[in-house]
């Protein structure tokens, strides 16, 4: 049974990753699976500085998945190659570097920092989407022309740059579009959709900073069609599907609609070894039904 896949240049001995901002920035997750076995170690978003992030409430779950509102708390980039990558490099982990920034300039001098990490960093993916900084704007996720630009002002890092795109968008492929023409090298289809709870005995938002990104199941859906909707318009550019990933089956539709690889979030946070598990289900599925090379249920909901 053949799992491996190929996004691009970057190429991995199966379709399952982690989620960026669901397995943090190291080897968190190595008590409970072999990080060297994963397709990818996903890290949370990294900024230039280091970030506090948001007032604690951040996480809350719903019935369909859990809101969070973390606000990209981390390292900063030189601190993460220097405190934690190192570690992650001797787990035997493949790692994608998530970067974001407040400004074009600060996304550029996160890439440019990566330049320098070690060939175990496989990628960079471009972090325009995330729903928890600057009271739930968007500034470059949603306006094509400011995609294109980040996109392209991150060539320093010199790797596969991936775009992490938004689902709340009035066409995702227009978005898409300009992320391939600012150079990404695969898109990430989606990000958390924005959101918001309710803590009806306090009466006000459950979460500290307010609205949040919904992740899960209630979201799965919804990535699903983005990652439909870009495969019939780009047939040949790589995509990670990732939204509500939790089981084999979860994997199978994304690859279907179109996905040459997912990842998954939210489910860790339940189920720690959830990576782990999705690809193993993966694989007997496919045994099962016959299937020698997953490259062949690649798209196939489309006909």
């Amino acid at each position: 049974m053949d799992l491996s896949v190929r996004l691009g240049e970057v190429a991995l001995p199966n379709p399952v990753m982690t989620a960026s901002g669901t397995a943090g920035y190291g080897t968190e997750l190595a008590r409970y699976l072999d990080l060297g076995r994963l397709g990818a170690l996903v890290v949370k978003s990294l900024a230039v500085e280091a970030r506090e992030g948001n007032p604690a409430p951040r996480i809350v779950p719903t019935e369909a998945g859990m809101l969070n509102s973390v606000g990209l708390q981390g390292p900063g980039v030189a601190a993460w190659m220097e405190r934690q990558l190192p570690a992650l490099v001797a787990s035997g982990a493949r790692v994608v570097a998530s970067i974001w920034g407040r400004t074009v300039e600060e996304y550029a001098e996160a890439a440019r920092l990566l330049a320098e990490a070690p060939p175990q960093v496989v990628a960079v993916e471009v972090n325009v989407s995330c729903p928890n900084v600057a009271a739930g704007r968007r500034p470059f996720g949603q306006c094509p022309s400011a995609t294109a630009e980040v996109l392209e002002a991150t060539g320093a890092c010199r790797r596969p740059r991936w775009a992490k795109l938004a689902p709340d968008v009035a066409d995702i492929c227009e978005l898409a579009a300009a992320a391939l023409a600012g150079g990404a090298a695969a898109l990430t289809l989606v990000n958390t959709l924005p959101a918001l709870a309710i803590d009806v005995e306090a009466r006000r938002p459950a979460l500290g900073a307010g609205p949040g990104g919904l992740s899960g199941p209630g979201l799965r859906p919804v990535a699903v069609k983005a990652v439909f909707d870009c495969r019939a318009a780009f047939p040949q550019v790589p995509i990670v599907g990732v939204g509500g990933v939790a089981t084999g089956r979860d994997a199978l539709e994304m690859v279907m609609a179109g996905a040459d690889a997912v990842q998954v979030g939210t489910a860790s946070f339940a189920d720690p070894r959830a990576p782990a598990k999705v690809a193993a289900q993966l694989e007997r599925w496919c045994r099962r039904h016959g299937v020698a090379r997953l490259a062949e249920l690649r798209g196939a909901a489309h006909g």
